[in-house]
Protein backbone atom coordinates (compact mmCIF):
# COMPACT_ATOMS: atom_id res chain seq x y z
CA UNK A 1 0.00 0.00 0.00
CA UNK A 2 2.93 2.36 0.57
CA UNK A 3 5.37 1.01 -1.96
CA UNK A 4 7.71 -1.15 0.11
CA UNK A 5 7.45 -4.27 2.34
CA UNK A 6 6.98 -2.44 5.60
CA UNK A 7 5.71 -5.46 7.56
CA UNK A 8 8.81 -7.48 6.67
CA UNK A 9 10.96 -4.51 7.61
CA UNK A 10 9.33 -3.94 11.01
CA UNK A 11 9.53 -7.68 11.73
CA UNK A 12 13.06 -8.47 10.62
CA UNK A 13 14.77 -5.19 11.48
CA UNK A 14 15.57 -6.59 14.97
CA UNK A 15 17.10 -9.70 13.35
CA UNK A 16 19.41 -7.44 11.36
CA UNK A 17 20.30 -5.68 14.61
CA UNK A 18 20.98 -9.02 16.27
CA UNK A 19 23.46 -10.04 13.55
CA UNK A 20 25.19 -6.66 13.76
CA UNK A 21 25.58 -7.14 17.53
CA UNK A 22 27.03 -10.62 17.03
CA UNK A 23 29.77 -9.11 14.86
CA UNK A 24 30.53 -6.37 17.40
CA UNK A 25 33.16 -6.71 20.09
CA UNK A 26 31.94 -7.46 23.59
CA UNK A 27 34.15 -4.59 24.79
CA UNK A 28 31.70 -2.15 23.16
CA UNK A 29 28.71 -2.34 25.53
CA UNK A 30 27.58 1.25 24.93
CA UNK A 31 27.62 0.82 21.15
CA UNK A 32 25.56 -2.37 21.52
CA UNK A 33 23.02 -0.58 23.71
CA UNK A 34 22.74 2.39 21.35
CA UNK A 35 22.29 0.06 18.37
CA UNK A 36 19.45 -1.77 20.15
CA UNK A 37 17.84 1.52 21.11
CA UNK A 38 18.11 2.73 17.51
CA UNK A 39 16.58 -0.47 16.10
CA UNK A 40 13.60 -0.33 18.48
CA UNK A 41 13.16 3.40 17.82
CA UNK A 42 13.00 2.66 14.08
CA UNK A 43 10.33 0.05 14.81
CA UNK A 44 8.26 2.71 16.58
CA UNK A 45 8.63 5.02 13.58
CA UNK A 46 7.56 2.22 11.20
CA UNK A 47 4.57 1.44 13.44
CA UNK A 48 3.54 5.11 13.30
CA UNK A 49 3.87 5.03 9.48
CA UNK A 50 1.61 1.96 9.43
CA UNK A 51 -0.93 3.76 11.58
CA UNK A 52 -0.79 6.91 9.45
CA UNK A 53 -1.54 4.88 6.29
CA UNK A 54 -4.07 2.51 7.89
CA UNK A 55 -7.57 2.42 6.39
CA UNK A 56 -9.94 2.45 9.35
CA UNK A 57 -12.92 1.38 7.24
CA UNK A 58 -11.34 -1.88 6.11
CA UNK A 59 -12.63 -5.06 7.74
CA UNK A 60 -13.45 -8.67 7.04
CA UNK A 61 -12.50 -12.23 7.88
CA UNK A 62 -11.23 -14.57 5.19
CA UNK A 63 -10.82 -12.28 2.20
CA UNK A 64 -7.41 -10.84 1.37
CA UNK A 65 -8.96 -7.45 0.63
CA UNK A 66 -9.92 -7.26 4.33
CA UNK A 67 -6.24 -7.00 5.30
CA UNK A 68 -3.75 -4.24 4.63
CA UNK A 69 -0.05 -3.98 3.71
CA UNK A 70 -0.20 -7.57 2.42
CA UNK A 71 3.01 -9.34 1.46
CA UNK A 72 2.57 -12.79 -0.04
CA UNK A 73 4.72 -15.21 -2.00
CA UNK A 74 5.37 -18.95 -2.11
CA UNK A 75 7.91 -19.82 0.59
CA UNK A 76 7.88 -23.65 0.61
CA UNK A 77 6.57 -25.67 -2.31
CA UNK A 78 7.24 -29.43 -2.38
CA UNK A 79 5.32 -31.75 -4.69
CA UNK A 80 4.86 -35.49 -4.93
CA UNK A 81 5.45 -36.60 -1.35
CA UNK A 82 3.79 -40.05 -1.52
CA UNK A 83 0.20 -39.97 -0.25
CA UNK A 84 0.51 -36.53 1.28
CA UNK A 85 0.67 -34.78 -2.09
CA UNK A 86 1.92 -31.20 -2.38
CA UNK A 87 3.11 -29.16 0.59
CA UNK A 88 2.55 -25.43 0.17
CA UNK A 89 3.55 -22.76 2.67
CA UNK A 90 3.24 -19.06 1.90
CA UNK A 91 5.17 -16.17 3.32
CA UNK A 92 1.95 -14.27 4.05
CA UNK A 93 1.88 -11.07 6.09
CA UNK A 94 -0.91 -8.56 6.64
CA UNK A 95 -2.66 -6.61 9.37
CA UNK A 96 -6.19 -5.56 10.28
CA UNK A 97 -7.93 -3.96 13.24
CA UNK A 98 -7.06 -6.87 15.53
CA UNK A 99 -3.33 -6.79 14.81
CA UNK A 100 -2.67 -3.06 14.29
CA UNK A 101 -2.97 -2.22 18.02
CA UNK A 102 -0.69 -5.15 18.87
CA UNK A 103 1.95 -4.01 16.36
CA UNK A 104 1.90 -0.55 17.95
CA UNK A 105 2.10 -2.08 21.43
CA UNK A 106 5.01 -4.39 20.54
CA UNK A 107 7.06 -1.57 19.02
CA UNK A 108 6.39 0.75 21.95
CA UNK A 109 7.09 -1.78 24.71
CA UNK A 110 10.25 -3.03 22.99
CA UNK A 111 11.53 0.55 22.83
CA UNK A 112 10.73 1.19 26.50
CA UNK A 113 12.32 -2.13 27.49
CA UNK A 114 15.48 -1.20 25.55
CA UNK A 115 15.75 1.98 27.63
CA UNK A 116 15.16 -0.04 30.79
CA UNK A 117 17.91 -2.47 29.72
CA UNK A 118 20.53 0.28 29.93
CA UNK A 119 21.52 -0.92 33.41
CA UNK A 120 22.36 -4.45 32.18
CA UNK A 121 26.08 -5.07 32.73
CA UNK A 122 26.35 -8.87 32.57
CA UNK A 123 27.13 -10.35 29.12
CA UNK A 124 25.79 -7.27 27.34
CA UNK A 125 26.38 -8.67 23.85
CA UNK A 126 24.43 -11.88 24.50
CA UNK A 127 21.61 -10.08 26.31
CA UNK A 128 20.86 -7.56 23.58
CA UNK A 129 21.21 -10.12 20.77
CA UNK A 130 18.58 -12.29 22.47
CA UNK A 131 16.48 -9.21 23.25
CA UNK A 132 16.24 -8.31 19.55
CA UNK A 133 15.49 -11.90 18.54
CA UNK A 134 12.63 -11.90 21.06
CA UNK A 135 11.38 -8.63 19.58
CA UNK A 136 11.29 -10.13 16.07
CA UNK A 137 9.41 -13.22 17.26
CA UNK A 138 6.72 -11.15 18.97
CA UNK A 139 6.20 -8.83 16.01
CA UNK A 140 6.05 -11.78 13.60
CA UNK A 141 3.16 -13.38 15.49
CA UNK A 142 1.00 -10.29 15.05
CA UNK A 143 1.58 -9.86 11.31
CA UNK A 144 1.48 -13.50 10.13
CA UNK A 145 -1.51 -14.76 8.12
CA UNK A 146 -0.11 -18.23 7.43
CA UNK A 147 -0.52 -20.66 10.33
CA UNK A 148 2.87 -22.30 9.67
CA UNK A 149 4.62 -18.92 9.71
CA UNK A 150 2.60 -17.86 12.76
CA UNK A 151 3.78 -20.99 14.59
CA UNK A 152 7.43 -20.39 13.69
CA UNK A 153 7.32 -16.90 15.16
CA UNK A 154 5.36 -18.23 18.17
CA UNK A 155 8.17 -20.70 18.88
CA UNK A 156 10.93 -18.26 17.97
CA UNK A 157 10.34 -16.12 21.04
CA UNK A 158 10.45 -19.13 23.40
CA UNK A 159 14.20 -19.69 23.33
CA UNK A 160 15.39 -16.08 23.88
CA UNK A 161 12.90 -15.63 26.73
CA UNK A 162 14.18 -18.84 28.35
CA UNK A 163 17.78 -17.59 28.31
CA UNK A 164 16.92 -14.01 29.26
CA UNK A 165 15.25 -15.29 32.43
CA UNK A 166 17.66 -18.15 33.06
CA UNK A 167 20.89 -16.13 32.73
CA UNK A 168 19.99 -12.57 33.74
CA UNK A 169 17.28 -13.38 36.29
CA UNK A 170 17.18 -13.52 40.09
CA UNK A 171 18.22 -16.17 42.61
CA UNK A 172 15.72 -18.80 41.38
CA UNK A 173 16.18 -17.94 37.70
CA UNK A 174 16.86 -21.50 36.49
CA UNK A 175 13.68 -22.82 38.10
CA UNK A 176 11.56 -19.98 36.70
CA UNK A 177 13.07 -20.31 33.20
CA UNK A 178 12.55 -24.08 33.04
CA UNK A 179 8.99 -23.74 34.31
CA UNK A 180 8.23 -21.10 31.69
CA UNK A 181 9.80 -23.23 28.96
CA UNK A 182 7.94 -26.44 29.89
CA UNK A 183 4.53 -24.75 30.21
CA UNK A 184 4.90 -22.88 26.93
CA UNK A 185 6.30 -25.86 25.03
CA UNK A 186 3.46 -28.02 26.36
CA UNK A 187 0.95 -25.57 24.91
CA UNK A 188 2.88 -25.36 21.65
CA UNK A 189 2.52 -29.11 21.11
CA UNK A 190 -1.28 -28.75 21.24
CA UNK A 191 -1.16 -25.90 18.74
CA UNK A 192 1.09 -27.91 16.41
CA UNK A 193 -1.19 -30.96 16.42
CA UNK A 194 -4.28 -28.88 15.63
CA UNK A 195 -2.39 -26.99 12.93
CA UNK A 196 -1.51 -30.28 11.19
CA UNK A 197 -5.12 -31.52 11.53
CA UNK A 198 -6.42 -28.31 9.95
CA UNK A 199 -3.89 -28.58 7.13
CA UNK A 200 -5.22 -32.00 6.08
CA UNK A 201 -8.85 -30.93 6.48
CA UNK A 202 -8.90 -27.89 4.20
CA UNK A 203 -7.76 -27.06 0.68
CA UNK A 204 -7.22 -23.79 -1.16
CA UNK A 205 -8.20 -23.13 -4.77
CA UNK A 206 -5.16 -22.28 -6.89
CA UNK A 207 -4.99 -20.08 -10.00
CA UNK A 208 -4.75 -23.16 -12.28
CA UNK A 209 -8.00 -24.57 -10.88
CA UNK A 210 -6.43 -27.25 -8.68
CA UNK A 211 -6.90 -27.50 -4.93
CA UNK A 212 -4.02 -28.04 -2.48
CA UNK A 213 -3.79 -28.34 1.28
CA UNK A 214 -2.93 -25.04 2.92
CA UNK A 215 -1.78 -23.37 6.14
CA UNK A 216 -3.29 -20.02 5.13
CA UNK A 217 -5.31 -18.70 8.05
CA UNK A 218 -7.68 -16.98 5.64
CA UNK A 219 -8.34 -20.23 3.79
CA UNK A 220 -8.77 -22.12 7.07
CA UNK A 221 -11.38 -19.57 8.17
CA UNK A 222 -13.50 -20.19 5.06
CA UNK A 223 -15.96 -23.08 5.62
CA UNK A 224 -16.16 -23.67 1.85
CA UNK A 225 -12.55 -24.92 1.84
CA UNK A 226 -13.18 -27.95 4.08
CA UNK A 227 -13.78 -31.38 2.57
CA UNK A 228 -16.49 -33.64 3.96
CA UNK A 229 -13.98 -36.30 5.01
CA UNK A 230 -11.62 -33.86 6.76
CA UNK A 231 -11.22 -34.79 10.42
CA UNK A 232 -11.73 -31.15 11.50
CA UNK A 233 -14.46 -30.33 9.02
CA UNK A 234 -17.84 -29.21 10.28
CA UNK A 235 -19.32 -31.34 7.47
CA UNK A 236 -17.93 -34.51 9.04
CA UNK A 237 -20.41 -36.05 11.50
CA UNK A 238 -17.60 -37.93 13.23
CA UNK A 239 -15.34 -34.93 13.53
CA UNK A 240 -12.92 -34.03 16.33
CA UNK A 241 -13.56 -30.30 16.23
CA UNK A 242 -14.47 -29.98 19.91
CA UNK A 243 -11.29 -31.73 21.05
CA UNK A 244 -9.23 -29.71 18.57
CA UNK A 245 -10.77 -26.45 19.79
CA UNK A 246 -10.08 -27.27 23.44
CA UNK A 247 -6.48 -28.29 22.63
CA UNK A 248 -5.89 -25.12 20.60
CA UNK A 249 -7.54 -22.96 23.25
CA UNK A 250 -5.41 -24.56 25.98
CA UNK A 251 -2.25 -23.85 23.98
CA UNK A 252 -3.14 -20.18 23.78
CA UNK A 253 -4.57 -20.04 27.33
CA UNK A 254 -1.21 -21.04 28.84
CA UNK A 255 0.29 -17.87 27.39
CA UNK A 256 -2.47 -15.58 28.77
CA UNK A 257 -2.12 -17.14 31.43
CA UNK A 258 -5.58 -18.46 32.22
CA UNK A 259 -6.37 -20.29 35.45
CA UNK A 260 -5.28 -23.07 36.12
CA UNK A 261 -2.32 -22.65 33.71
CA UNK A 262 -1.13 -19.49 35.44
CA UNK A 263 1.44 -20.74 37.94
CA UNK A 264 4.47 -20.14 35.68
CA UNK A 265 3.82 -16.40 35.48
CA UNK A 266 4.55 -15.19 39.05
CA UNK A 267 7.82 -17.15 39.15
CA UNK A 268 8.87 -15.85 35.72
CA UNK A 269 8.04 -12.25 36.66
CA UNK A 270 9.75 -12.32 40.04
CA UNK A 271 12.98 -13.83 38.69
CA UNK A 272 13.15 -12.02 35.33
CA UNK A 273 15.12 -8.76 35.05
CA UNK A 274 12.89 -5.68 34.93
CA UNK A 275 13.01 -5.13 31.12
CA UNK A 276 12.05 -8.75 30.47
CA UNK A 277 9.18 -8.51 32.98
CA UNK A 278 8.03 -5.43 31.05
CA UNK A 279 8.03 -7.38 27.75
CA UNK A 280 6.47 -10.45 29.36
CA UNK A 281 3.55 -8.49 30.82
CA UNK A 282 3.33 -5.88 28.09
CA UNK A 283 3.37 -8.09 24.99
CA UNK A 284 3.79 -11.85 25.53
CA UNK A 285 0.57 -12.34 27.49
CA UNK A 286 -1.36 -10.67 24.66
CA UNK A 287 -0.14 -13.31 22.23
CA UNK A 288 -2.44 -15.83 23.94
CA UNK A 289 -5.64 -13.80 23.63
CA UNK A 290 -4.64 -12.62 20.15
CA UNK A 291 -4.14 -16.24 19.07
CA UNK A 292 -7.64 -17.11 20.26
CA UNK A 293 -9.17 -14.18 18.36
CA UNK A 294 -7.10 -14.68 15.20
CA UNK A 295 -7.16 -18.49 15.01
CA UNK A 296 -9.65 -20.19 17.35
CA UNK A 297 -12.68 -17.93 16.92
CA UNK A 298 -12.89 -17.66 13.11
CA UNK A 299 -11.78 -21.26 12.38
CA UNK A 300 -14.10 -22.82 15.01
CA UNK A 301 -17.03 -20.36 15.25
CA UNK A 302 -19.55 -23.11 16.06
CA UNK A 303 -17.53 -24.41 19.03
CA UNK A 304 -16.82 -20.86 20.19
CA UNK A 305 -20.55 -20.20 20.53
CA UNK A 306 -21.06 -23.48 22.41
CA UNK A 307 -18.31 -22.75 24.93
CA UNK A 308 -18.74 -19.01 25.46
CA UNK A 309 -20.11 -19.54 29.01
CA UNK A 310 -17.02 -21.53 29.99
CA UNK A 311 -14.72 -18.85 28.55
CA UNK A 312 -16.57 -16.28 30.66
CA UNK A 313 -16.27 -18.56 33.70
CA UNK A 314 -12.50 -18.78 33.39
CA UNK A 315 -12.39 -15.03 32.83
CA UNK A 316 -14.31 -14.49 36.07
CA UNK A 317 -11.99 -16.88 37.94
CA UNK A 318 -8.94 -15.04 36.62
CA UNK A 319 -10.35 -11.69 37.72
CA UNK A 320 -11.39 -12.65 41.25
CA UNK A 321 -8.71 -15.26 42.03
CA UNK A 322 -5.88 -13.07 40.71
CA UNK A 323 -7.09 -10.09 42.73
CA UNK A 324 -7.48 -12.11 45.95
CA UNK A 325 -3.99 -13.59 45.66
CA UNK A 326 -2.55 -10.15 44.84
CA UNK A 327 -4.16 -8.83 48.01
CA UNK A 328 -2.21 -11.38 50.07
CA UNK A 329 1.23 -10.61 48.60
CA UNK A 330 4.12 -9.04 50.51
CA UNK A 331 6.48 -8.90 47.51
CA UNK A 332 5.87 -5.83 45.31
CA UNK A 333 6.72 -7.61 42.04
CA UNK A 334 4.64 -10.68 42.83
CA UNK A 335 1.68 -8.44 43.63
CA UNK A 336 1.91 -6.83 40.18
CA UNK A 337 2.25 -10.30 38.61
CA UNK A 338 -1.00 -11.52 40.17
CA UNK A 339 -2.73 -8.24 39.32
CA UNK A 340 -1.72 -8.94 35.72
CA UNK A 341 -3.48 -12.32 35.88
CA UNK A 342 -6.56 -10.58 37.22
CA UNK A 343 -6.63 -7.90 34.54
CA UNK A 344 -6.19 -10.42 31.71
CA UNK A 345 -9.42 -11.97 33.00
CA UNK A 346 -11.26 -8.87 31.75
CA UNK A 347 -9.98 -9.67 28.26
CA UNK A 348 -11.40 -13.20 28.48
CA UNK A 349 -14.74 -11.90 29.78
CA UNK A 350 -15.05 -9.41 26.91
CA UNK A 351 -14.11 -12.09 24.38
CA UNK A 352 -16.76 -14.42 25.78
CA UNK A 353 -19.51 -11.87 25.19
CA UNK A 354 -19.26 -12.28 21.38
CA UNK A 355 -20.53 -8.70 21.06
CA UNK A 356 -18.88 -5.81 19.23
CA UNK A 357 -18.76 -3.73 22.41
CA UNK A 358 -17.31 -6.57 24.49
CA UNK A 359 -14.66 -7.55 21.93
CA UNK A 360 -13.67 -3.93 21.37
CA UNK A 361 -13.27 -3.66 25.13
CA UNK A 362 -11.23 -6.87 25.24
CA UNK A 363 -8.76 -5.77 22.53
CA UNK A 364 -8.57 -2.28 24.02
CA UNK A 365 -7.88 -3.87 27.40
CA UNK A 366 -5.06 -5.89 25.81
CA UNK A 367 -3.41 -2.66 24.68
CA UNK A 368 -4.11 -0.79 27.92
CA UNK A 369 -2.93 -3.66 30.09
CA UNK A 370 0.28 -3.72 28.06
CA UNK A 371 1.05 -0.07 28.76
CA UNK A 372 -0.18 0.06 32.37
CA UNK A 373 1.42 -3.18 33.56
CA UNK A 374 4.67 -2.33 31.77
CA UNK A 375 4.71 0.91 33.75
CA UNK A 376 3.98 -0.96 36.99
CA UNK A 377 6.92 -3.34 36.49
CA UNK A 378 9.19 -0.39 35.65
CA UNK A 379 8.06 1.18 38.92
CA UNK A 380 9.08 -1.95 40.83
CA UNK A 381 12.41 -2.00 39.01
CA UNK A 382 13.21 1.61 39.93
CA UNK A 383 12.73 1.10 43.66
CA UNK A 384 14.47 -2.30 43.64
CA UNK A 385 17.54 -0.86 41.88
CA UNK A 386 17.86 1.68 44.71
CA UNK A 387 16.78 -0.30 47.78
CA UNK A 388 17.53 -3.90 46.70
CA UNK A 389 14.32 -5.10 48.31
CA UNK A 390 10.74 -5.57 47.11
CA UNK A 391 9.11 -6.17 50.48
CA UNK A 392 5.99 -4.03 50.79
CA UNK A 393 6.48 -3.73 54.54
CA UNK A 394 10.11 -2.65 54.21
CA UNK A 395 9.28 0.86 53.02
CA UNK A 396 7.17 3.78 54.18
CA UNK A 397 7.06 7.51 53.48
CA UNK A 398 8.81 7.41 50.10
CA UNK A 399 6.50 10.15 48.79
CA UNK A 400 8.49 12.78 50.69
CA UNK A 401 11.83 11.39 49.52
CA UNK A 402 10.90 10.64 45.87
CA UNK A 403 7.95 12.93 44.99
CA UNK A 404 8.25 12.76 41.18
CA UNK A 405 8.53 8.97 41.27
CA UNK A 406 5.47 8.88 43.52
CA UNK A 407 3.54 10.95 40.98
CA UNK A 408 4.19 8.44 38.20
CA UNK A 409 3.33 5.59 40.58
CA UNK A 410 0.00 7.24 41.40
CA UNK A 411 -0.87 7.55 37.70
CA UNK A 412 -0.05 3.88 37.06
CA UNK A 413 -1.89 2.64 40.16
CA UNK A 414 -5.04 4.65 39.43
CA UNK A 415 -4.96 3.52 35.79
CA UNK A 416 -4.76 -0.11 36.99
CA UNK A 417 -7.69 0.49 39.34
CA UNK A 418 -9.72 1.89 36.43
CA UNK A 419 -10.04 5.52 37.42
CA UNK A 420 -12.13 7.57 34.94
CA UNK A 421 -10.03 9.70 32.55
CA UNK A 422 -7.46 6.91 32.32
CA UNK A 423 -7.32 4.23 29.64
CA UNK A 424 -8.01 1.24 31.91
CA UNK A 425 -11.44 2.64 32.84
CA UNK A 426 -12.72 2.77 29.26
CA UNK A 427 -11.71 -0.77 28.31
CA UNK A 428 -13.11 -2.30 31.52
CA UNK A 429 -16.41 -0.45 31.13
CA UNK A 430 -16.75 -1.68 27.53
CA UNK A 431 -16.04 -5.25 28.67
CA UNK A 432 -18.70 -5.09 31.37
CA UNK A 433 -21.29 -3.44 29.08
CA UNK A 434 -20.72 -6.05 26.38
CA UNK A 435 -20.76 -9.00 28.79
CA UNK A 436 -23.71 -7.76 30.88
CA UNK A 437 -25.83 -7.50 27.74
CA UNK A 438 -25.55 -11.28 27.21
CA UNK A 439 -28.00 -13.02 29.53
CA UNK A 440 -26.09 -16.33 29.53
CA UNK A 441 -23.05 -14.77 31.23
CA UNK A 442 -24.72 -11.96 33.19
CA UNK A 443 -24.27 -13.60 36.60
CA UNK A 444 -20.60 -14.26 35.89
CA UNK A 445 -20.22 -10.62 34.84
CA UNK A 446 -21.76 -9.39 38.09
CA UNK A 447 -19.40 -11.58 40.12
CA UNK A 448 -16.48 -10.29 38.06
CA UNK A 449 -17.12 -6.73 39.22
CA UNK A 450 -15.60 -7.81 42.55
CA UNK A 451 -12.29 -7.48 40.74
CA UNK A 452 -12.74 -3.70 40.68
CA UNK A 453 -13.18 -3.52 44.47
CA UNK A 454 -10.37 -5.95 45.19
CA UNK A 455 -8.10 -4.16 42.72
CA UNK A 456 -8.70 -0.85 44.45
CA UNK A 457 -8.00 -2.59 47.76
CA UNK A 458 -4.58 -4.03 46.96
CA UNK A 459 -3.42 -1.04 44.91
CA UNK A 460 -4.36 1.60 47.49
CA UNK A 461 -3.02 -0.54 50.35
CA UNK A 462 0.28 -0.89 48.47
CA UNK A 463 0.38 2.86 47.84
CA UNK A 464 -0.19 3.53 51.54
CA UNK A 465 2.45 1.06 52.77
CA UNK A 466 5.24 2.20 50.46
CA UNK A 467 4.70 5.91 49.95
CA UNK A 468 2.77 7.39 52.88
CA UNK A 469 3.28 7.67 56.60
CA UNK A 470 6.59 8.55 58.26
CA UNK A 471 9.72 8.06 56.14
CA UNK A 472 11.73 4.98 57.02
CA UNK A 473 15.13 6.52 57.82
CA UNK A 474 16.78 3.59 56.08
CA UNK A 475 15.73 5.16 52.75
CA UNK A 476 16.54 8.80 53.55
CA UNK A 477 19.28 8.86 50.90
CA UNK A 478 17.26 7.46 47.98
CA UNK A 479 17.37 9.67 44.89
CA UNK A 480 14.42 10.57 42.68
CA UNK A 481 14.17 9.70 38.99
CA UNK A 482 17.01 10.30 36.54
CA UNK A 483 16.75 11.27 32.84
CA UNK A 484 16.69 7.66 31.62
CA UNK A 485 13.78 6.83 33.93
CA UNK A 486 11.89 9.93 32.76
CA UNK A 487 12.28 8.61 29.21
CA UNK A 488 10.62 5.34 30.28
CA UNK A 489 7.70 6.81 32.23
CA UNK A 490 6.68 9.89 30.25
CA UNK A 491 5.59 8.13 26.99
CA UNK A 492 3.54 5.53 28.89
CA UNK A 493 1.92 8.20 31.06
CA UNK A 494 0.95 10.27 28.00
CA UNK A 495 -0.59 7.23 26.28
CA UNK A 496 -2.52 6.16 29.40
CA UNK A 497 -4.05 9.62 29.87
CA UNK A 498 -4.61 10.33 26.16
CA UNK A 499 -6.51 7.07 25.59
CA UNK A 500 -8.47 7.66 28.78
CA UNK A 501 -9.63 11.06 27.51
CA UNK A 502 -9.88 10.13 23.81
CA UNK A 503 -10.37 6.33 23.52
CA UNK A 504 -11.58 6.64 19.92
CA UNK A 505 -7.93 7.09 18.99
CA UNK A 506 -7.60 3.33 19.42
CA UNK A 507 -11.19 2.07 19.17
CA UNK A 508 -11.65 3.44 15.64
CA UNK A 509 -8.75 1.27 14.44
CA UNK A 510 -10.31 -1.99 15.57
CA UNK A 511 -14.05 -1.39 15.22
CA UNK A 512 -14.54 -2.48 11.60
CA UNK A 513 -12.54 -5.70 11.99
CA UNK A 514 -14.26 -6.53 15.29
CA UNK A 515 -17.67 -6.04 13.67
CA UNK A 516 -16.70 -8.46 10.91
CA UNK A 517 -15.39 -11.04 13.39
CA UNK A 518 -18.52 -10.87 15.56
CA UNK A 519 -20.82 -11.19 12.54
CA UNK A 520 -18.85 -14.14 11.23
CA UNK A 521 -18.69 -16.04 14.53
CA UNK A 522 -22.33 -15.49 15.46
CA UNK A 523 -23.75 -16.26 12.00
CA UNK A 524 -21.50 -19.11 10.82
CA UNK A 525 -23.00 -22.58 10.58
Amino acid sequence: MIGFPILSLITFLPVLGMFLILFMKKEQPKSIKYLTLGITALQVILAVILLANYNYASGGIYEEKSFQFIEKFRWINISGISWIGNVKVDYFLGIDGLSMPMVLLTALISFIAAISSWTIEKSVKGYFALFLLLDAGMMGVFVSLDFFLFYIFWELMLLPMYFLIGIWGGPRKEYAAIKFFIYTLFGSVFILLVMIGLYFSATELMANGSRVHTFSLLALMNPANYSADGILSALNPNNLRLIAYIALFAGFAIKIPMFPFHTWLPDAHVEAPTPISVILAGVLLKMGTYGILRVSYPIFPDITRQLMWYIALFGMINIVYGALVALAQKDFKKLIAYSSISHMGYVLLGMASLTTIGLNGAIFQMFNHGTITAMLFLIVGVVYDRAHTRGLNDFGGLASQMPIYTGFVTVAFFAAIGLPSMSGFVSEVLVFIGAFGVSAIRVLTIISTLGILLGAGYMLWTLQRIFFGPLNEKWATLKDLDKREYAMFIPLTIIIIFLGVYPSGMLDIMNSSVNSLVNFVTNAL
